[in-house]
């Protein structure tokens, strides 16, 4: 029986980017839907469900991306909604990559530091990669100092996290100011640069300058580089007497984790691989 993923994309074309990454895995059929919404998603998924008796389901599975987490963290609810007792379907939600980027991101840090060490302070912190990755982090019993460019908007990105994780490691910081950056960033041992593509984060006097930091990740790939000496092809690079990954060094254990999650959808058809089950993958990937 043929392996069927159905793709459900918030953006308007389906990500190619994600259907190369289907192929690759081992889906036999690709049956790829743009635009898609919490309202024109349960017919679609209905197809899906009733179409093979259950014993027969785990060969037909769910993907839910775009580059909107939010829109795709809403058409996962809508799906596990529309399941029910044994017919169902494995579905797992990357939207944006945000999941399998964060997982990669904190297995490069667990290479070089024990997570219940790390200390981490994460810059552009309530974007869609930061946040996970602080929900990782925090999940392993590490310490997270959360950046943002108001405290408001970090407080507000730590009480949608106390949703999911317990939260009294991970301290909201404003990073705008000079006297809130330094703040943040004292003591760290891992920095994390997750802000917007393009854009400087952090100089590179000033991560020089944390005598405490062991590990630095930058996940921007367009220049500059949101850590000023981070290359993107960085990995494991030692600089300043720093580990450091950058965005590409950091991909590589991405599209493994990637490929890894979508194969699993086919082991059994109760599989729901967010955040926390994805780096599961992760850790068994190493």
């Amino acid at each position: 029986m043929k392996r069927i993923l159905i793709q459900l994309d918030s953006d308007s074309l389906p990500s190619t980017f994600d259907r190369v990454v289907a192929v690759d895995a081992g889906a036999d059929e690709l049956f790829s839907y743009g635009g898609i919404a919490p309202q024109n998603a349960e017919p679609l998924i209905h197809g899906g469900m009733f179409t093979r008796k259950p014993s027969d389901l785990k060969n037909t599975a769910v993907f839910i991306g775009g580059s909107n987490v939010a829109a795709g963290e809403a058409i996962l609810t809508k799906v596990l909604k529309t399941f029910f007792g044994p017919v169902r379907l494995s579905v797992m939600m990357d939207s944006n990559g945000s999941n399998t980027t964060a997982a990669a991101t904190v297995v490069a840090i667990s290479r070089h530091l024990p997570l219940a060490e790390v200390d981490a302070v994460i810059l552009g912190g309530t974007g869609p990669v930061g946040l996970r990755a602080a929900q990782i982090l925090a999940s392993q019993g590490a310490k997270i100092r959360l950046g943002s460019r108001t405290l408001d908007k970090a407080a507000a990105a730590c009480e949608h996290l106390s949703k999911l994780v317990d939260t009294s490691c991970i301290t909201p910081c404003e990073t705008t100011s000079p006297a809130g950056f330094d703040a943040a960033c004292q003591g760290a041992n891992v920095l994390i640069a997750a802000g917007a593509a393009g854009v400087q984060l952090i100089a590179a006097a000033q991560w020089q300058a944390m005598s405490s930091l062991k590990v630095a990740v930058d996940l921007n790939a367009v220049p500059p580089a949101g850590i000023e000496g981070v290359d993107m092809l960085d990995k494991a690079k030692e600089r300043s007497g720093v580990t450091c990954y950058g965005a590409i060094g950091v991909g590589g254990t991405k599209m493994k984790i990637h490929t890894a999650a979508i194969q699993q959808l086919f082991e059994s058809n109760d599989k729901v691989l967010d955040t926390a089950a994805i780096f599961a993958i992760g850790q068994s990937i190493g």
